[in-house]
């Protein structure tokens, strides 16, 4: 299925946008970009919750649960969101009154994408990439057009903007199917001039059933870039054998990297250490915490050099970068901390159990929900050894999600997950009630000990019930 209209933007004399899924962190963040810029904005999804919720609300945008095509209205163009189903009634209305649509990426493409293409992709690290490079761009006057699938802890950049006039973007390029009728990623819509590559480590089973499949994505990104683009990435990438004819910068702690880090220091407080280029030595501070943030901010500071921007005003955004939610965000701190992270793959999960492990001397618990590609069993081999860093590792209850007919590896249910993961670590537990998990928690924890909840979803307000009765 193709949209034979997606490439023309809508003008001002067409102001109606309507949102089929509007509640998701990125879909609610482009809305309300539009919203700001003078569209009228409406939008549907099968349930509302905070804070996406609340931000659609202080926003003023009018919003309904359910799927009711007779509340649409007559709109200019509907942005679809994965969450509507062949036999959604809005997706279906579209459809029979040709009304004009487009998905998530074929938006970002038409309306965000600059002369100026700055894209963050890779398998973790690229939402916090692409909100701090978001925050430096803004730092230093460049105003750029910017969408992150997140939300910074900084007030004043919000998750979209979409500027009036500016020469630059910057996206993230999340390397998930497009749409509904698109299987390929959403970064193939961006023409990145500019590409940072954080990571590529299998994931996404659900899509990319080997790892050569989701190798090759990255590959053909990669590829991509104009002759007189720029590909900065990071030293732990070398699974991408053929490189572009661009400029390529290299970033990591190895001593051939162009740009270097060392020195780094964390604490509870966040991180400081060293970039080095050339001959020149860089002092970093940040709030973020873990070691694995050295990295990221490396990563941003040679984007950003490499565009221009004066080293001190790069040092200064960095400070004052507020960090991100659901990225090692301190949720309680006292006697015991809660933290919570949107760790939804096991890497991801052992890199924050890792920077935790080394914050903390007492015990450390994690809750643990992947999403739907790593409950596939093509991603077991990943679960080995991941664990590690925590004393113990808890299932909760799994997110039912939808099965596609004929699918050769659903999704598997929390007691296998569990029995996956018990092959490499001694203490893992299946939960599925969730007041009896917070109990446990409440209970097996002690003065100095940590409580991490790792995982896409929300957990149903487990963390807030924790936090509210450690508090």
């Amino acid at each position: 299925m193709t949209n034979s209209t997606c490439m023309t933007a809508i003008t001002k004399t067409q102001q109606h946008i309507h949102f089929i899924g509007i509640c998701g962190v990125a879909m609610s963040a482009l809305a309300i970009a539009f919203h700001k810029r003078g569209y009228k904005v409406t939008g549907s999804d099968k349930g509302f919750y905070p804070p996406v919720s609340t931000n659609l609300e202080a926003a003023g945008i009018s919003f309904y649960p359910g799927w009711h095509p007779e509340k649409m209205g007559t709109p200019d163009l509907v942005v679809v969101g994965n969450v509507a189903g062949t036999n959604n009634p809005e997706w279906l209305h579209v459809q029979s009154n040709n009304l004009e649509y487009k998905s998530y990426p074929e938006v970002i493409r038409d309306f965000f994408i600059a002369e100026h293409s700055i894209v963050c992709a890779g398998t973790y690290g690229k939402t916090t990439s692409t909100t701090i490079l978001s925050w430096v761009l803004s730092e230093a006057g460049l105003t750029p057009n910017y969408m992150f699938g997140g939300i910074s802890g900084s007030d004043a950049l919000a998750p979209a903007m979409l500027a009036e006039h500016t020469r630059y973007s910057v996206v993230e390029g999340d390397e998930y199917k497009a749409s509904k009728w698109d299987e390929r990623a959403k970064f193939f819509y961006y023409s990145p001039t500019h590409l940072m590559l954080t990571a590529v480590k299998w994931d996404h089973a659900d899509v990319y059933p080997t790892e050569q499949s989701y190798i090759d994505a990255f590959q053909e990104l990669v590829l991509e870039l104009p002759n007189t683009g720029t590909l900065v990435m990071s030293d732990k990438v070398t699974n991408i054998k053929k490189l572009p004819e661009a400029t390529i910068l290299r970033y990591g702690r190895s001593e051939s990297a162009d740009y270097r880090h060392d020195d780094v220091q964390v604490s509870r407080a966040g991180i400081s250490f060293h970039i080095f280029h050339g001959h020149e030595k860089y002092a970093i501070k940040s709030t973020m915490l873990g070691e694995y943030s050295a990295d990221n901010l490396t990563g941003c500071f040679a984007m950003a050099h490499t565009l221009g921007i004066a080293p001190e005003i790069i040092i200064q955004a960095f400070a004052s970068f507020g960090g991100i939610k659901r990225r090692l965000e301190r949720r309680h701190i006292g006697t015991i901390d809660v933290y919570d992270d949107i760790a939804h793959s096991p890497s991801k999960a052992e890199a924050t159990l890792n920077s935790l492990r080394a914050l903390y001397s007492g015990k450390l618990i994690a809750v643990y929900e992947p999403n739907t590609g790593n409950r596939a069993t093509a991603s077991f081999p990943g679960y080995a050894h991941a664990f590690r860093a925590a004393d113990e590792v808890i299932i909760p209850r799994l997110t039912a999600v939808k099965i596609a007919q004929g699918d050769t590896d659903p999704p598997v249910d929390g007691e296998v997950l569990t029995e996956v993961i018990r092959k490499t670590h001694d203490h893992v537990t299946y939960i599925p009630e969730d007041d009896t998990l917070v109990t446990h928690l409440l209970e097996h924890t002690a003065p100095r000990d940590c409580i991490v909840f790792l995982g896409s979803h929300g957990f149903r307000h487990m963390i807030e019930d924790v936090v509210t009765k450690l508090s």
